[in-house]
């Protein structure tokens, strides 16, 4: 048996996949002339379970699967699609709504803020005449006590 082989054409072809099982409900797929097409496919073209197959960097479709066929009937209009952007556009208008009243809520913070520091501005500087005015008052108080000494 020698040590290194040499590759002949045979061995080189990719084999079949294997036959699928009965898989054949409601949402299962026949499978006739695709099986022999399969074969000759790399393993990046195999077909994925939407229906569609992968061909090097594109995908293209193969007209399996409910949404795959053209029977006239608009995926955009569907119910549940309709319904479902709806929630997604009611989302982002609530989203935005959010955004604006937390602008406003930080807005009235700021506010707020600023207004606690002038008080607290305002109050040191009350403290500090009434500071000045209890010992004007003690000066005047001092003065005062020698008046009524005759009489």
């Amino acid at each position: 048996m020698p040590l290194f082989k040499s590759n002949t054409e045979a061995e080189r072809s990719v084999s079949p996949p294997p036959p699928p099982t009965s898989n054949r409900g409601f949402f299962g797929r026949r499978r006739s002339s695709e099986d022999s097409s399969l074969g000759n496919r790399s393993s990046s073209d195999q077909p994925r379970k939407n229906g569609s197959v992968r061909s090097g960097g594109s995908s293209i479709r193969s007209g399996t699967g409910f949404f795959g066929r053209n029977n006239g009937f608009d995926v955009s209009k569907d119910p549940a699609i309709m319904a479902a952007r709806g929630k997604v556009t009611s989302a982002e208008k609530a989203e935005a709504e959010a955004d604006r009243a937390l602008m406003e809520a930080r807005t009235r913070v700021r506010e707020a803020k600023a207004h606690v520091i002038a008080l607290e501005r305002e109050s040191a500087e009350e403290h500090r005449r009434a500071k000045a005015k209890k010992a004007e008052a003690g000066v005047v108080s001092r003065s005062a006590r020698g008046l009524g000494r005759h009489g």
